[in-house]
């Protein structure tokens, strides 16, 4: 790739992200000078459509747009109407709410880990040839997958798109003894998480960093899944450290009903999916954001194993900026959510009534979980009799967009320097990277085509 002019490397259709998108990298000099991930998927206009609905509505409309994520949705939805009603969810209903998040957690990391993600470290091109060279790795995800599916459809009514959940709780809540065999099958699915931690530890991991800011939620105590309030870690440059740094910054909060000044939408021409900035900044939420903010608050059993997987001690000051090394931390969440579910059922007591009765009035509520890849927020307005007349929702990936960039554009910037690779490496080493990110864009199965557009002085 040393001659002059600008070419396009297509990518045919992979099932390992979700949705339609392009890089467009500008390289002059050997430097990369821009990196751009267009994403040209239409708009799907859900904030347009729920205005006008009734304020009963939107965890079940919202629950559409990912069907990965459902549950992150209903329940954000839930936390934003209840919060402009003045209503809180607590006891076993909040704790039925976080069993049926570990569920998804489960089910969705799972699916990133083994299928999605793992075939770029071992030379796969998706996880039909993985399965044909470690068939016993496949084979535990998808019993690990199988467990988060069995929680969220005892408690969601069905594995997709679950329809158990209202506002104020559930329309239906289990029983002990419908618990009981579910808490079984967690305790074994814990050997195959800590089978797969030990696994993905033992990947080979590019050098590499990130130097953004990290938004996740905060719960002290404990390790924030469905509730909390935004916390921010500054990048390390910020503090005079390598961008790659593993130390642990000093953590700030904001309040959740502020979320919409600090965390700012704007449209770039490249993209019809929006860019966030946090406070004017880059910003990056999910994984690693969680890690670093909560990881001090992971279960004993998860704790240790990302100790022994390399993660170094968050109780330390210890945080993992590497991006590709996601892939261990995600499987960490799983072992965390296994172990967490299994507290919440041995603990469970049933409410008195499945659900709390959330009376329409009019005001503006704020709502935000942590989806399995990152912050995702809500805003409604309602009017005095609970019709929507305002909906904001901010998923992770738009967050993580202007991130991604940012990483494509420093790790082809050190590829080159070490080499120029190709167009086959390169166009391989964007897709890695990107996948680093688990993105949710849309579920659809075309992923990348990269333009690689060459300056004047070539190289």
């Amino acid at each position: 790739m040393t001659h002059r002019g600008s070419r396009v490397l297509h990518v045919g259709s992979l099932a390992r992200v979700e949705g339609e998108s392009a890089l467009h990298l500008l390289v002059d000099g050997g430097e990369v000078t821009e990196a751009r991930l267009a994403i040209y998927e239409p708009p799907r206009f859900f904030e347009a459509f729920l205005r006008g609905r009734s304020y009963t509505e939107p965890p079940d409309i919202t629950s559409r747009i990912c069907g990965i994520c459902p549950v992150a949705y209903q329940l954000s939805a839930c936390r934003a109407l209840e919060d402009a009603c003045g209503v809180t969810v607590d006891g076993q209903l909040a704790a039925l709410r976080r069993l049926l998040y570990c569920g998804e957690w489960i089910e969705s990391q799972t699916l990133h880990v083994h299928l999605l993600h793992a075939p770029d470290f071992l030379g796969c091109a998706g996880a039909v040839e993985l399965a044909r060279t470690r068939r016993a790795d496949v084979e535990r995800g998808l019993r690990l997958k199988q467990t988060g599916n069995a929680i969220v459809e005892l408690l969601g009514g069905r594995a997709i798109h679950p329809v158990n959940v209202r506002l104020g709780g559930f329309h239906r809540i289990p029983s002990v003894a419908e618990l009981r065999p579910l808490a079984e099958k967690l305790r074994r699915a814990r050997d195959d998480a800590q089978e797969t931690v030990r696994w993905v530890a033992g990947f080979e991991f590019p050098d590499a960093g990130c130097d953004h800011d990290l938004l996740a939620l905060a719960e002290p105590g404990t390790y924030a899944i469905e509730s909390g309030t935004p916390a921010v870690m500054p990048a390390p440059t910020t503090a005079g450290l390598p961008a790659g740094s593993d130390r642990a910054l000093p953590i700030r909060t904001f309040e959740l009903h502020t979320f919409g000044g600090h965390v700012v939408e704007r449209q770039v021409p490249h993209s019809t999916a929006l860019h966030s900035r946090l406070d004017g900044r880059r910003h990056l939420t999910g994984t690693l954001a969680r890690y670093a903010i909560s990881g001090r608050w992971l279960s004993p059993i998860a704790l240790q194993a990302a100790q022994d997987a390399g993660l170094g001690d968050p109780r330390q000051g210890t945080v993992c900026r590497n991006p590709f090394r996601s892939i261990v931390v995600r499987a960490v969440e799983v072992l965390h959510a296994l172990d967490e579910a299994v507290r919440i059922i041995d603990a469970y007591e049933p409410a008195p009534r499945p659900y709390v009765d959330v009376p329409a009035r009019a005001g503006t509520g704020h709502g935000a979980t942590e989806a399995p890849r990152g912050l995702l927020y809500h805003r409604y307005t309602l009017d005095e009799d609970g019709t929507v007349t305002d909906a904001v929702l901010v998923p992770p990936t738009a967050q993580n967009q202007g991130a991604i960039e940012e990483d494509l554009r420093r790790i082809v910037r050190d590829r080159l320097r070490a080499g120029d690779p190709g167009d086959a490496e390169l166009t391989a080493l964007c897709e890695r990277a990107i996948r680093n990110h688990d993105p949710c864009i849309s579920c659809s199965a075309h992923f990348l085509d990269l333009t690689v557009e060459r300056g004047e002085s070539g190289s």
